[in-house]
């Protein structure tokens, strides 16, 4: 599935300045900052072209800043697992790669305009969240060369969608009218064969005094994922071989250890949505003509794969997608004023009424509530950077039935999951978070005191449908946040 030479889909190409590309430069220079991989990359075959076209070689600049509203020692340490990988992958190309991390706040500052200088063009990554857009943008404007942002983050490119699609369902019909064409042109699997680069030498010793490369060596420290390309594809192959046949059936039991485990991966780009397309075509024995021709929007029956994996893709490109259309076309995405006219109404007409209980972000974070599944799932979230999928779901809308206000339950919810959860801050994230409160979503009846027409779950039910003793167990004595 992978594109021939030079087909970087202009689609997934976007101009964030109107500098001309600098032809006397000394390198072309890949800014990593969201595709962390060696692999399946668009941005990475965008920068290639042009070092071939342009018979220059490539400098690659990962950088980790230090200063970020969210950053923790856990995210820190993922990230740098992943510069370790990306180290040994690149080795042997002729690539110069320069993981940088910030010793300090702002100790990076300068770093890319000084690259930019001596570059005949920069590349970037075009990821649609968190500080990630501002960031790229501003320096565009700083630096007197070509800026181009590149989008590997999904099987549909972002501009590839004229609208936001207010629910799954109008998104899924979409996908099916479209996707066709795009599944066949994927990122390159291996993206140095052909003619090789110009090798590069170093960097100007001053850059490599200022801001030098960072040492990525650590000892694992088994209680902690480890992050970077060569683990999220572990994780992949066992995905695939171990839970995939049972992943329809249990994705939703909490002790059944079905899910993939791979959205810390693909959130950091350590792991290509490509990849994991691929890896489940290959198990499956799929190829592109038993795509079906339905464009209805129902969840299964389109790929022409078997239950589990139908499944796993409706999560995998529906879903995940969902938040990248989201984001990518509206600023206001984090914002509580972005939700569905319903939502709003509804729950402003009950922003008064009486709430069972209520618990201050202290008492959330440390899993301090009455509710022992609750709290369960908040430990696990703590301790582990994750939490069910499921669970995940009910935890959102316990937290909006102990808050003071929806707006309040919002920031405590983008609070605790972008703090704690290894795929956080990202637009499948903000996608759960947002549903909780009605986005992608209808109204629901019975009308009911917090929720209104906003879908109601409740602990009790949920105990009823899933057996969830085992996991309160493994997850009882509350959270601590040593990890973070």
């Amino acid at each position: 599935m992978s594109s021939p030479v030079n087909s970087v889909p202009e689609l997934r190409v976007r101009a964030l300045n109107d500098r001309p590309v600098r032809k006397g430069g000394d390198y072309v220079l890949y800014w990593m900052i969201a595709h962390r991989r060696a692999r399946a990359n668009f941005a990475l075959d965008r920068a290639i072209d042009h070092c071939r076209e342009l018979g220059r070689p490539l400098v690659i600049l990962e950088a980790l800043r230090a200063d970020h509203r969210w950053s923790s020692a856990r995210l820190q340490r993922f990230v740098i697992d992943g510069m370790a990988a990306n180290e040994v992958a690149f080795e042997s190309t002729g690539v110069r790669y320069h993981p940088y991390v910030e010793p300090h706040a702002g100790a990076g500052q300068g770093l890319v305009e000084a690259l930019a200088a001596r570059a005949c063009v920069v590349v970037t990554d075009d990821f649609p969240c968190y500080f990630l857009p501002r960031m790229t943008s501003s320096t565009a404007q700083r630096v007197g060369v070509c800026v181009e942002s590149v989008d590997s983050n999904g099987i549909l490119p972002m501009r590839a969608a004229p609208e936001v699609y207010p629910t799954a369902y109008a998104f899924r019909r979409f996908l099916q009218r479209n996707l066709r064409e795009h599944l066949a042109c994927f990122p390159q699997a291996a993206p140095f064969e052909g003619p090789p680069l110009v090798p590069h030498a170093s960097l100007p010793a001053e850059i490599e005094r200022r801001w030098p490369r960072a040492n990525t060596a650590h000892d694992a420290e088994p209680t902690v994922l480890r992050g970077g390309s060569r683990a999220g594809e572990a994780r992949l192959e066992s995905f695939v071989r171990n839970v995939l046949p049972r992943y329809a059936e249990q994705r939703n039991e909490p002790e059944a250890d079905a899910s993939s485990g791979l959205s810390p991966y693909l959130h950091f780009g350590h792991l290509s949505p490509h990849t994991v397309f691929e890896s489940i075509a290959r198990w499956e024995g799929w190829t592109i003509g038993a795509l079906g021709s339905q464009s209805a929007g129902k969840r299964a029956g389109f790929w022409g794969v078997g239950e589990s994996a139908e499944a796993y893709l409706d999560q995998l490109v529906t879903w995940r997608e969902l938040g990248f259309n989201f984001c990518s076309q509206r600023a206001d995405y984090d914002r509580y004023e972005s939700l569905p006219s319903f939502a709003l109404a509804t729950l402003a007409k009950h922003a008064a009424d009486k709430r069972p209980h209520l618990y201050s972000l202290a008492e959330l974070e440390s899993a301090a509530t009455h509710d022992p599944l609750w709290n369960a799932a908040q430990t696990e979230l703590v301790r582990t950077g994750k939490m069910h999928n499921y669970l995940r779901m009910l935890w959102g809308k316990k937290i909006l039935q102990w808050s003071p206000s929806p707006q309040v339950a919002l920031a405590v919810m983008v609070e605790l999951n972008n703090k704690f959860a290894f795929d956080g801050r990202d637009p499948n994230s903000y996608s759960g978070i947002f549903w909780v409160l009605g986005r992608y979503d209808r109204p629901w009846g019975p009308e009911r005191p917090i929720f209104g027409t906003v879908r109601y779950m409740t602990s009790e039910n949920t105990a009823r449908k899933l057996d969830v003793d085992a996991y309160v167990r493994r997850y009882s004595g509350g959270a601590s946040t040593a990890a973070t």
